[in-house]
């Protein structure tokens, strides 16, 4: 995803302005119900513009209707390509109006991680629903900052984790709580991909760079599904082979963790490498993945002759249309906030490890 610099020096100004504008609690609880709803997205970057947008044309619970850009070129051509009426477009300075309008049911986040806690908690106070792109925030008090807001504003709050409504993922998932070869003894989590960028968001610490809470966030998953337990302790170890890109965040991340049960798991993530697959060791067999976090064509096997290939027209579109069926209904999302604080509870402790040399409590 990208986002003109002049973007995030106008909405960084906001941040004051956002907590003047008055909750609206009662919005979404008391809205008629629909068959269908209104997401709006937030930031027309690469990952809106080549995978979202595209995924709302597939989807039968949702559907585009509105933008927010701080890019009026971007306004104009998305207006034309996506027949979006000018009531439905916003940019960083008005967006708080969204709240009086009803074909908005749902705003998605799509800015750089340092954005989505300002961002989450406006649109809950505007009364909309919230879907925010993963990593959730850069810290821990920013995710449960944002899980308050939508919780006291009654909105849902989704976290865009797209591979946990891919049946490839799961499938191992279920394996993990059906034991079917037993107890997880060892994992290996690897995500990465080469970055040719060198003045990408990613790269810039107060922008939220770093590869660890952008692809580390899948090999993180790929251990903690693939267990079916939350880690309590991590040792990590930063590098970088290109200090003249990655000066003010790493470039690679490695990091072994620790089970309850006993299980470990040694990640790997990187944005020098390109590397993604996922190997479960049981204590009667093994399984798989590779890839296990792509847009698509993941896929695996087991050892006892299973093969995990479930084909999937579009993530983003099973993704966007399973959690606007939770929010029609009232039910469960399948990665809440609560999801996305998790990982990023570890993230910290990912990186306090770095820091002190030694093995982390989480």
């Amino acid at each position: 995803m990208q986002i003109e610099r002049r973007d995030f020096l106008s909405t960084l100004t906001l941040a004051g302005a956002a907590t003047l504008f008055s909750g609206n609690p009662l919005i979404a609880a008391t809205s008629p119900k629909k068959d269908k709803l209104g997401i709006a997205l937030v930031g027309l970057g690469y990952y809106s513009t080549d995978l979202l947008a595209p995924a709302l044309q597939l989807t039968e619970k949702c559907y585009l209707a509105g933008i927010v850009t701080g890019t009026p070129a971007k306004a104009e051509t998305w207006k034309a390509k996506y027949n979006i009426p000018d009531k439905n477009i916003y940019n960083y300075q008005n967006f708080d109006q969204i709240a009086k309008n009803p074909d908005i049911d749902i705003v998605y986040v799509v800015l750089p991680p340092s954005m989505h806690r300002e961002y989450v908690v406006r649109a809950a106070k505007a009364g909309k629903h919230v879907f925010c792109e993963k990593p959730m925030a850069p810290s821990v008090a920013d995710c449960e900052a944002m899980i308050a807001a939508c919780k006291s504003n009654k909105v849902k709050l989704a976290i865009g984790y797209r591979c946990q409504h891919d049946p490839n993922i799961q499938t191992y998932i279920k394996v993990a709580k059906e034991q079917k070869f037993g107890k997880v003894k060892m994992v290996n989590s690897a995500a990465g991909y080469f970055d040719a960028r060198t003045d990408h968001w990613k790269q810039k610490k107060a922008l939220g760079g770093g590869c660890m809470g952008d692809m580390g966030v899948y090999a993180l998953q790929g251990a903690r599904l693939a267990t079916g337990e939350e880690p309590v302790s991590v040792i990590a170890q930063a590098s970088t082979t290109r200090p003249d890109i990655y000066k003010e965040v790493e470039e690679t991340m490695m990091f072994m963790l620790d089970f309850p049960s006993g299980a470990r798991a040694a990640c790997q993530t990187s944005f020098g490498i390109n590397m993604n697959y996922l190997q479960v060791n049981y204590e009667k067999g093994w399984l798989k993945m590779e890839p296990q976090s792509g847009y698509n064509g993941n896929k695996g096997s087991m050892s006892d002759g299973t093969i995990i290939n479930f084909p999937i027209k579009s993530q983003q579109a099973k993704q966007m249309d399973e959690d606007c069926l939770a929010i029609i209904n009232n039910t469960d999302l399948i990665a809440p906030g609560e999801e996305g604080l998790r990982d990023i509870r570890v993230v910290e402790a990912i990186y306090k490890s770095v820091a002190s040399g030694k093995s982390v409590r989480i």
